[in-house]
């Protein structure tokens, strides 16, 4: 009955350091946390949701990710950069992966 118990305590344990490692990540002058890799793309802007903090994009291929022209949604990492995204407007934007999501970081 002790090695439940044990196994509980070091979950415990480890679910602990890892908002102090998110914490510690440094980041670079676009925001990007260190280590995560950032993509640069082209595109159409197709739909602004500001409530959801998302941006809808028709990108060109991506080549850093073997991506081919899509549209699809991404999230945005400040809410502010959505005043930067007009409908109908092309735009040149850096985005990283961030597990299952795409979040983009810089539009100019």
């Amino acid at each position: 009955m002790k090695h439940p118990l044990a196994v509980l305590a070091l979950a415990a344990c480890c679910a602990g350091a890892v908002p102090i490692a998110a914490a510690q990540m440094k980041h670079d002058s676009r925001g990007t946390a260190q280590g995560m890799q950032a993509h640069e793309a082209t595109g159409k802007v197709t739909k602004v949701d500001r409530s959801a903090g998302r941006v809808t994009i028709a990108h060109g291929p991506v080549a850093s990710l073997k991506w081919p022209a899509m549209t699809m949604p991404f999230e945005v990492k400040d809410k502010a950069l959505l005043d930067k995204a007009k409908e109908g407007q092309t735009i040149q934007f850096s985005f990283v992966e961030s597990g299952r999501k795409y979040i983009v970081t810089a539009i100019k």
